[in-house]
This record gives C-alpha cells, sequence and structure tokens, in this order.
C-alpha cells in the first residue's frame, strides 16, 4: 500500500510525499498526477482547496529498488507476495529510538518481542525469528557480535514476510527484515539534528552531502550520530555513535557506483534484567513485586560494547535496452565485549524458595556470572544478471543471479551458573548473591574464580553459495512469478564439518482488476541448515525445511487516498526436534510445526487527516503442540495524523494506539497478559526548522512483554519523552 503523508503547500511550492506500506508501483504515477491536477487547476485559475498557487517541487519516498527485499523495482501491488515497508517519514513521525521501535506498526510482526533491550532488535515474523538484512546483503550473525543498526543512518525498513530462500538462501519460514541504508543524492538538504529526552537522552546528529563536480557525476554523502543516554534501567547507560560517509560515481547515464562505509561503535550495559516470573507476573511469597527499574548486573563488571565497521558496494550497469546488471558486496567485521551478572535460573519451583527460607522469600538470589568476548566477519556478494523482453504478448523481467558468502563467528565465554548455590539446600555461600527488593553491589568473584568457566571455543564458519533465476511476467491484467534456487552450505564448527545443499521453489499468480482490486496467491519455500549427528541414523541432520501457501488481495481505488490488503497463509515447518510424546521414532528429526494466519493493513486517507490501522491474527503450533513461546494471537495497532493544509499549515500531529495480545511460554503453562499502549506526535514546520515531540507508551504502562518456560520475564519499555530540533539547509 501507498502512505501519503504530505502534500504540504506553501506560497512557491507544493510537496507531495510519498511512502510505500504495500503499493510502491505507483511511487511516481501518483504523486506526479496528483501534483500536476493543482498545477493545471493553478494555470486555470481553479486553486485548489488550500490554496496553493504554484506547483514545483515533487518529493517522492518509500520506493521499491533493486537493492530492496525484492531485489527489484516491479511494485508490490503487481507481486503476489506480502511486504510491508516503513518510510524515514513514518520513523520519524512515531518517534522510533531503535530499530525495533520500528516493528511495531506492523500487522504479523511482533516488535520489541522480548521487551527494553540494549543488545538488539528481536522481532517475530508470522510468528518465527527472521533474519536481518542490510541493502539485501545478510547483516548479524550468531549472537552478541555486532552493533545494532542505528535508525538514524537508514532511509527504510522492508518486512518480507514468509519463506524467502529464492532469493536468499538459507533462512526463516517467516521471511526478511531488510534496512536500506541513506545514500548519496544529488538534491539532499543537509541538516542537523539535536534531541533531548528522559532518561538523560542526548543525540546530536548530521546528515550532509550533494554532488562534487559541476556534472554531478560523482555525489556524496556523510551521516554521523552521537547519543549519550541512561535508560529506564538503573546503572544502565546507551551511548553510541556512527560515522558513515558514502560515495556514488556515475560514469555515464548507464553505470552507478556506491560505496557505504560504516563504522559504528556502543558504549552500553544490558538492559535485560531476566526477572522471575515470581514478583512480576505473581507476588512474591511475601507479597511484594519487584521494582520495573531495578538493576541485578554489577556495576563496574557489566558492560556490553561493540565495534563494527563495514564496507559495502552496490553497483549496477544497463549493457542495453534490454539486458542490465547490478552486485552487491560486503565485507563486515564485529566484536563484543559483554560482561552480565543476573539472578540465576534454578529451575522447579522458579526460585520461589528453598526449604530452609534462604532464598526467594526473603528476596536473596544466586547469580550467574557471564562474560565473552565475541567476534565475526564476513565477506558476502550477490550478482544479478536482468533481461526484460517479450514473447509475443508476453512480457518477461527475468532475474539469474549467483550468491556468496563467507562467515565466521567466535565466543570465548565463561559461565559460571548460580555461584554460592547449593542443590542439596545445606551450605549455600551467599557472597555473590543479591537481594531482589533490595540489591546492594560490590560484591563480585575474583577474575581467577570466573577463569575456571573459562572455554576458548574454537570460530565457526559457514560458506554459502547459491545460483537462482526468477521470472516476473505480465500478460494483460496477469502477473505471475516463478522462481527456483539451488544452494551448497558449508558449515564447519570447529568440531564438526557438515555439507547441506537444498532446492528452493517459489510461485505466485496475481490478477489487476481495473476497479483497484489485486487478488493473488503464492507458495514459497525456505531451508535452514541444522549442523550435527542425527543420534538415531548416524547421519548428519538434515536442513529444517518451511513452506508457505498464501492467498489475499490488494486493493486502491484510484485517485481516494485508500488502500487495503487482507493476507491469509499458512506455514509448516519440518524436520524440527522429535516431540517429547513421540517413542520409537525412526530418526530425531520428525519434528513439525504450523502457523496459519490473517494480516490486514489500510490506509485511509481524510483530507488532512491519515488513518493508517492494522490487525493480525496467528494460530501457531509447534512440534509438542503448544503455541509458540511469546508469540500472541491477537495484534491491532492504529495511526492517525495530521497535518493542515491551511491556517495551520506547518502544523503536524499523529496519534496512536498498539495493543498486543496475550502469549504463552511454549507449553501453555505461563501467560503473559495482553497490554495496549498509547503514543503521540505533536510539531510544527518552518521552511528551514523542524521542532517535534515524541511520546511513547504516554500513560507509563508497567507491562511484562514476555515471560519464558525457564522462569524469566522481560519488562516493557516505559514511557519515552523525546524533544527534536532539526535545522535543514537550503
Amino acid at each position: 500500500m501507498i502512505r501519503i503523508y504530505d502534500c504540504a503547500v506553501s506560497n512557491d511550492m507544493r510537496v507531495f510525499t510519498v511512502s510505500s506500506r504495500e503499493w510502491p508501483s505507483v511511487r511516481v504515477a501518483l504523486g506526479l498526477v496528483l501534483c500536476t491536477m493543482s498545477v493545471q487547476a493553478a494555470e486555470e485559475g481553479m486553486a485548489p482547496d488550500d490554496g496553493a498557487a504554484q506547483l514545483d517541487r515533487v518529493v517522492v519516498a518509500g520506493e521499491m529498488t533493486r537493492y530492496s527485499a525484492l531485489k527489484s523495482e516491479t511494485p508490490i501491488m503487481e507481486t503476489a507476495r506480502s511486504v510491508s515497508v516503513e518510510t524515514e517519514a513514518s520513523l520519524r513521525d512515531k518517534g522510533a529510538l531503535e530499530l525495533a521501535d520500528a516493528y511495531v506498526y506492523t500487522a504479523g510482526v511482533t516488535g520489541e518481542s522480548y521487551g527494553f533491550a540494549t543488545r538488539g532488535d528481536w522481532l517475530f515474523v508470522r510468528g518465527l525469528d527472521v533474519p536481518e538484512y542490510r541493502d539485501s546483503l545478510q547483516a548479524l550473525f550468531g549472537y552478541y557480535n555486532n552493533t545494532r543498526s542505528h535508525i538514524y543512518t537508514l532511509e527504510q525498513v522492508e518486512i518480507l514476510k514468509g519463506p524467502a530462500s529464492v532469493l536468499y538462501g538459507q533462512g526463516s519460514p517467516g521471511g526478511i527484515v531488510n534496512v536500506v541504508t541513506k545514500r548519496p543524492r544529488a538534491d539532499l538538504r543537509p541538516e542537523v539534528v539535536f534531541e533531548m529526552g528522559n532518561f538523560n537522552h542526548l543525540q546530536a546528529a548530521t546528515d550532509f552531502g550533494g554532488a562534487v563536480n559541476e556534472s554531478g557525476s560523482l555525489l556524496y554523502r556523510v551521516t554521523a550520530v552521537y547519543r549519550d543516554a541512561d535508560t529506564q534501567v538503573d546503572h544502565v547507560h546507551n551511548d553510541a555513535w556512527v560515522f558513515a560517509p558514502s560515495l556514488t560515481w556515475s560514469p555515464s547515464s548507464a553505470t552507478n557506483i556506491t560505496v557505504l562505509a560504516n563504522v559504528q561503535n556502543t558504549d552500553s550495559d544490558t538492559g535485560e534484567q531476566f526477572v522471575p516470573v515470581v514478583g512480576t507476573l505473581v507476588a512474591a511469597p511475601n507479597g511484594e513485586f519487584l521494582d520495573i527499574d531495578a538493576y541485578y548486573g554489577e556495576p563496574g563488571f557489566n558492560r556490553y560494547d561493540t565495534e563494527t565497521q563495514s564496507l559495502t558496494l552496490l553497483a549496477d550497469h544497463m549493457f542495453n535496452e534490454t539486458w542490465s546488471m547490478e552486485a552487491t558486496a560486503r565485507w563486515t567485521k564485529g566484536e563484543s565485549d559483554y560482561n552480565q551478572a543476573w539472578p540465576a535460573f534454578i529451575g522447579g519451583d522458579r526460585w520461589i524458595r528453598n526449604e530452609d527460607g534462604t532464598l526467594y522469600r526473603d528476596g536473596m538470589v544466586p547469580r550467574t556470572f557471564y562474560v565473552a568476548d565475541g567476534s565475526s566477519e564476513q565477506l558476502a556478494s550477490d550478482v544479478r544478471f536482468r533481461a526484460e523482453f517479450f514473447t509475443g504478448s508476453v512480457k518477461h523481467e527475468l532475474m539469474i543471479g549467483a550468491q556468496y558468502q563467507d562467515v565466521t563467528t567466535e565466543t570465548d565465554s565463561a559461565y559460571a551458573f548460580a555461584l554460592g548455590w547449593d542443590p542439596a539446600g545445606v551450605a549455600h555461600d551467599d557472597r555473590y548473591w543479591i537481594n531482589l527488593f533490595n540489591p546492594v553491589y560490590g560484591n563480585i568473584p575474583t577474575a581467577e574464580e570466573i577463569a575456571a568457566f573459562f572455554v576458548d571455543a574454537p570460530a565457526s564458519n559457514t560458506i554459502d553459495r547459491g545460483v537462482y533465476i526468477n521470472d516476473q511476467i505480465s500478460w494483460n491484467n496477469w502477473r505471475f512469478t516463478a522462481g527456483l534456487r539451488y544452494d551448497d552450505v558449508r558449515t564447519d564448527t570447529g568440531t564438526y564439518r557438515q555439507d547441506d545443499d537444498a532446492i528452493s521453489g517459489s510461485v505466485g499468480a496475481l490478477y489487476l482488476f481495473d476497479s483497484g482490486f489485486a487478488p493473488y496467491v503464492s507458495y514459497a519455500e525456505s531451508f535452514q541448515p541444522v549442523p550435527g549427528i542425527d543420534t538415531i541414523t548416524q547421519r548428519p541432520l538434515k536442513p529444517q525445511e518451511g513452506r508457505q501457501i498464501e492467498a489475499g488481495v490488494k486493493y486502491q481505488p484510484a485517485m481516494n487516498g485508500s488502500m487495503l490488503t487482507v493476507a491469509v497463509f499458512e506455514i509448516e515447518q519440518s524436520n524440527l526436534p522429535n516431540p517429547s510424546s513421540m517413542p520409537g521414532t525412526v530418526s530425531q528429526q520428525e519434528g513439525e510445526a504450523n502457523i496459519r494466519g490473517i494480516e490486514v493493513e489500510a490506509v485511509k486517507k481524510m483530507g488532512d487527516f491519515m488513518l493508517e490501522a492494522n490487525a493480525s491474527k496467528l494460530d501457531t503450533e509447534n512440534a509438542d503442540g503448544f503455541r509458540f513461546a511469546s508469540v500472541p494471537e491477537l495484534q491491532a495497532s492504529a495511526w492517525l495524523s495530521w497535518r493542515p493544509q491551511s491556517y495551520w499549515s506547518g502544523f503536524k500531529s499523529g496519534l496512536g494506539v498498539r495493543y498486543v495480545g496475550e502469549s504463552f511460554d511454549g507449553f501453555d503453562d505461563i501467560r503473559t497478559p495482553s497490554y495496549t499502549l498509547v503514543d503521540f506526535m505533536i510539531g510544527y514546520e518552518l521552511p528551514n526548522w523542524d521542532f517535534r515531540l515524541n511520546v511513547r507508551n504516554a500513560a507509563d504502562k508497567e507491562y511484562l512483554a514476555t515471560c519464558l518456560a525457564r522462569g524469566d520475564c522481560f519488562w516493557g519499555e516505559r514511557r519515552t519523552v523525546v524533544g527534536t530540533v532539526a535545522y535543514r539547509f537550503d
């Protein structure tokens, strides 16, 4: 769908801003048509309702490009798949401070899955974990060895729902997230941005660039951010800086070469405190509840510091009217220094108390101390050749690609579990324990004590080679897609080596009615290698496989600003570990999981108002017959924005409501209640200035994002209030 966020008017210009949600197909056409109508009205003396006298500028955002989640400029309106897009303008309006905030207004997506977090941006798409890509190459690998993407460096966030192995190789049947990096533009307005908010949030950023030479064949851009901030958790800070220069060279109209550099550094602690079920979801035996801002780590010991450097190449060339190509390549290196102490999971009664009463009744619990040095290094490339041609009356947009990826990850760590805890409940040593109701810090194990648990793990290396072909076929009002891919994956864990191969396919059909309806149906597959030996067959474990059938309709009535998409789908995930209730099996990978769902996304323009609404229902069942952990069955959200174009021109505001239904722990035992949050934005824009106040979780509701079967819960995000002042140079 297309979100029309602005059609602002001043005395000398009319700016029509369009951002894509599901239908970027009309990205330029709709903007040009409407703006042209305004020009014609002015020329004929028929002034538009808002009094605009002249139209001379069109700004269009949210385009799908060849480096997007679909690796294609084919309009999503004409693609039999579900793709959602959050543009830079939308993220600003909704006050997104981290990438995780970008996912909470999208149907079928569980954003902020583990509540307030500083280590990563956790989400589920259609009930499943999904990988994060950047400019159509995978960006994150393993756990806690990279720096999370800073949202100010991004142009938009794209979510491709459902299996995507034909385009990307190994991955989740839930889909992928693709973030798009800001790139050089000739018309870029340089800006400086300052933010100040609660929890001592201070951030300064700048984004500038343009043409280096008179011909405009050489463009540059520099994006930089510095953040100094505390968080909702005592003693936890979240400081960061980013420096991201880029350069585009266009030696001819047929060739473009872009180099993107990015250096990011964070100096922080872990916001996740792994608080127990008892004392959060239910009262502790003493009748008390834990404070939401309590810190159970150790000042001076805890840290989560990361650094990432990356260099990305984007290149495209048009050979002739039929053939073209593009190539993407990236080198990335990430490092992390991670120490954390947290209340230990002793299982059983979930920390209620031991027989001698020394544990939870009085608030005293043992802690686990974790130390890890993580690293990752990636070398990846994806080269695609395209051909646009006709066979009779049938148009083909053919893509033939080859992909290579070499990733090495390593984590050397020490895991000192529940120091001083005696399972027999006789000889506890509580030197390193902590009182959850009244934490006192200062007692930590020595380096020698932690070293006794240290494991120097070997590096793990994965090399993935894939070749694929995909054809987008147009015949009259029909649109067909068909794709096939072969992958060869070699995994070397340092102690074990495994080779896997897989063939993945996808097909789809869509019909474009003149009325604006576009019903479609599609089928797609995915695979994910599972290193290891089947203990029953003594053969390598087979890759997990995913299959999805999706049907839906996309609808956009002509020229009235309304958009609607409805999708129903069913995903089957196989080759999972056997259910615990399945005796006498012939292998250990006969488990299956199933997901059924429906998603609705709608946009309605009503004069100066724009309403966006999203809703989804997921019915999940894991291999043991229980609901997926931390995945709500019901979700809904709405965002209403108002940008008056007459007397109050320049004023802007937005109001959002998010509902997340109850979720379970993976065994239908622990239930996390539903919650509803309210966000709002108010601001004012002048020709060069932009003033904005964003408030998320306006009522400061205290809620649990999820609770897990192992016994811990995760607090949701507290109210954040951030004021922004931006100055844009002419």
